[in-house]
């Protein structure tokens, strides 16, 4: 078999909707996205949201709005994609990596304190592998330091931490529609709040500065931060259809766990209590994960590791030394996260993936460490 790691749910039902929107002559931001961004709200809970051309771009957004910038720091766990901590360099700001637990390579909050300084603004929980953050605990933490909070919920649409939506809990949270992620428009992002103030502050940055598209006065900076009513429309439809995605993903989900049932070299993660489960991947904590993952990859299946841990990027070597020594960035401190990548598979899940194929996938699995334990 060809198995790919990801492969969007996209039909005829989009193809339609693209197709009206070129028909229209309106292919920028327009109804669509204004239609797109209501049904979100509702759908997450929000008063209020704008887009952003991508994940990464809305979290910049996130961290700008909250006036996050040069010589503040901004806790980040260190196992995330890097698009975390490279929103916070983007806007300025110097990003210090956390430690994750050792149940599902969530922030681990406990390991936060020794960390914080006076320069200390802000900390960003992100909702990993489709479930949340202790919340909890984190807004507890946040309280407690006087911190800003930014919500990764890139990997989160429609998870839920105690019955309120993921990046909800915060002073702003940011989502992706990239082309893996529960709900896609291909690229795409969003980034959603409760406070009047900072969804101006929003809407000035991400359009030239103004709240008038029309208008060549500009108030404040900004700069071109828009979706297109392209994207727009299929989003509309990816919205309309994320109950099936949902409950498709979950079904997948339980043809992985029956037929990995009796394996007793693979683990799946603990889902946070409190927390819904949406899959982003179907994760597995395995022995011999390397050579699985090889032997996975000869017979077709496309797989993945854990994300690198940020502390190990040699892009963010400097960073132990710009902070005066006070982060130490060697392994001895993120034990957890270096065995999440070390240990950590990830499985295809998307929603068109077959019983037939998850059934092979898990077969060769079996026959994989049959021959290395007989």
């Amino acid at each position: 078999m060809n198995i790919p790691q990801v492969s969007p749910w996209l039909d005829h039902e989009e193809i339609e909707a693209v197709s009206q929107v070129i028909a229209s002559g309106w292919i920028t931001e327009g109804a669509y996205a204004a239609k797109f961004s209501a049904q979100l709200n509702d759908f997450i809970g929000t008063p209020y949201g704008v887009f952003a051309p991508n994940g990464t771009l809305a979290l910049y957004l996130g961290l700008a709005a909250l006036n996050i910038g040069p010589g503040d720091e901004v806790l980040v766990p260190d196992i995330t994609f890097i698009a975390s901590a490279n929103a916070v360099i983007l806007a300025g700001a110097i990003p210090v990596f956390v430690e994750v637990n050792r149940q599902n390579y969530q922030l681990d909050v406990t390991q936060c304190h020794h960390l914080i300084t006076e320069k200390t603004r802000a900390i960003m929980p992100v909702h990993l592998y489709g479930m949340t953050v202790n919340m909890e605990q984190i807004m507890a933490f946040a309280q407690q330091y006087n911190l800003i909070v930014i919500e990764d919920a890139a990997q989160a649409i429609g998870v839920k931490y105690r019955g309120q939506h993921a990046g909800t809990f915060g002073d702003v949270g940011c989502f992706s529609f990239f082309a893996d992620k529960t709900l896609t428009t291909g690229e795409g992002g969003y980034v959603v709040c409760h406070n009047q103030e900072i969804h101006e502050k929003l809407l000035l940055l991400r359009n030239q500065g103004r709240l008038d598209r029309g208008s060549f006065i500009h108030p404040a900076i900004g700069y071109n931060f828009r979706l297109t009513d392209i994207q727009a429309a299929i989003g509309l439809v990816q919205l309309n259809k994320i109950k099936v995605i949902i409950e498709r993903k979950q079904t997948i989900l339980n043809w992985y766990r029956r037929e990995l049932s009796s394996i007793p070299h693979v683990h799946f993660l603990t889902v946070e209590n409190g927390s819904d489960y949406i899959p982003f991947r179907t994760i597995l904590l395995c022995e011999n994960a390397d050579h699985l993952m090889a032997y996975l990859k000869k017979q077709g299946v496309v797989v993945r590791t854990f994300f690198y841990p940020l502390h190990r990027q040699p892009c963010f070597a400097y960073l132990g030394r710009d902070r005066g020594g006070t982060l130490d960035l060697s392994d001895a401190n993120y034990p957890n996260a270096v065995f999440g990548f070390e240990h950590g598979v990830s499985l295809p899940i998307f929603p068109t993936l077959t019983e037939e194929q998850v059934c092979f996938i898990c077969a060769s699995i079996k026959d994989f460490y049959t021959a290395i334990t007989s």
